[in-house]
């Protein structure tokens, strides 16, 4: 068994944050093309993305591997697509460049450094690698459709801490940043004079194992008055971090140490203020290191990326061990190799609080859920346009509808808890 008694802590950051304006519109890139994909009749089996973005002031820049429809392709006088040298079809940056300036816009990003309007936006899309696309489009080891588009290992967590079972310290940052980004863009109050670049971190206290109560909380947020100080900010903020907190019955300790704007003024920010890259918040979008990452990020990605597809799997049956009362705890690690269809290894660690052993877990995961690629899209319905949404406040302990978020449901507990069974 672990500590009982100890604080954690665990950051998080808005939307608005450069790291996940990039990564907002990598994801948006993805949906583009599932869209289009649906639009124009095009497989979406067989649609890759792996798009990386970059975000300075007044400059953004999309580069990586696609394959998309003709709709998306640049086109001659006479209306053929364009290839290059080796007969791969070229990008047409256009449709590109829109969804990029729709995400910043809807971001907030308004400023003389950094606007959806006037940002120079450049393309460097081209056409995936073929001996990538080899090992993908079939399995080495014929057990699948699709070869996992990578090596790798991927993790998944679960725990009772939360209603959505996450980590406390992950789960509440997160709630504190999507509340005063609502604050913000509702246009009431002083809150709407808030900028969307902002993160927070809280430090939770646990006793016996449970979470009890916040003993420190860090919030810097951008402003857009330059005559804002720490004093302003925490009057605009700390109703917003209360209710966050009130959402789990968290309690804030009486000596809890509030540390809103320390360094002062805040009014430059977001990629004018600090360069930004997609895939650079991965603790942020996971489990806030209350769990092992296995190093890859999500966004940008397609689902044959099995950094993206295998992590949603692992939560998604990690989720469900503990909804089925297997486990109060329950991580589980999913290994890969590229070209190969199958996992290499299913590892499950139930950190003590197992009702059944951890190879009964692991026997009854793999007889629960293809964890092919093919097996994973199919089963959790990945070939949509439903990633953007995912880009900011984590991609666990969301709830799912309309399609997104999947992987959040419960609805494999009966299905494991026969298969543990024997």
């Amino acid at each position: 068994m672990g500590r009982s008694n100890y604080l954690f802590t665990s950051e998080s950051v808005s939307e608005g944050h450069p790291d996940k304006v990039c990564d907002r519109i990598s994801d948006e890139i993805v949906d583009l093309v599932y869209r289009e994909a649906k639009k124009t009749g095009l497989d979406p089996w067989t649609v890759r993305v792996a798009c990386e973005t970059l975000a300075t002031t007044n400059r953004v820049v999309i580069a990586g591997e696609v394959r998309v429809p003709e709709t998306l392709c640049r086109r001659d006088k006479a209306g053929n697509v364009v290839t290059d040298d080796h007969g791969n079809p070229l990008i047409a940056p256009g449709r590109f460049r829109s969804a990029a300036r729709r995400a910043i816009r809807d971001i907030g990003y308004e400023q003389d450094g950094f606007h959806w309007k006037t940002c120079k936006i450049d393309v460097l899309l081209h056409a995936q690698s073929a001996e990538i696309a080899q090992g993908v489009d079939n399995a080495a080891d014929r057990q699948g459709e699709e070869g996992a588009g990578d090596q790798g290992i991927m993790f998944g967590f679960a725990c009772r801490e939360t209603p959505d079972l996450m980590p406390a310290p992950i789960y509440y940052a997160h709630k504190i940043l999507e509340l005063l980004a609502e604050a913000r863009k509702s246009g009431v109050g002083d809150a709407a004079r808030l900028g969307p670049d902002a993160k927070t971190q809280i430090t939770v206290r646990y006793e016996n194992g449970e979470p009890v109560a916040v003993t420190s909380i860090v919030l810097s947020t951008q402003h857009l008055d330059p005559n804002w100080d720490s004093a302003k900010v925490r009057q605009v903020v700390e109703p917003y971090v209360r209710q966050a907190l009130a959402l789990g019955n968290l309690a804030i300790a009486d000596d809890c140490v509030w540390y809103i704007n320390p360094t002062g003024k805040f009014v430059i920010g977001g990629p004018d203020g600090d360069a930004g890259l997609t895939g650079r918040k991965i603790i942020v979008d996971t489990y806030g290191g209350a769990a092992p990452h296995g190093g890859g990020a999500f966004s940008g990605k397609d689902t044959t990326k099995v950094d993206r597809s295998a992590a949603y799997a692992a939560r998604y049956l990690a989720k469900n061990v503990v909804a089925a009362r297997l486990a109060e705890r329950c991580t589980i690690q999913l290994s890969y190799a590229i070209g190969v269809a199958q996992p290499l290894s299913v590892y499950v660690d139930l950190h003590g609080t197992g009702k059944v052993d951890e190879a009964t877990v692991e026997k009854a995961i793999r007889a629960s859920m293809d964890l092919s690629p093919t097996g994973i899209r199919r089963h959790l319905d990945l070939n949509r346009p439903i990633y953007a949404r995912t880009a900011a406040y984590g991609h666990f302990g969301r709830k799912a509808r309309g399609g997104a978020f999947a992987w959040e449901k419960t609805d494999l507990v009966k299905t494991l808890k026969e298969a543990a069974k024997g």
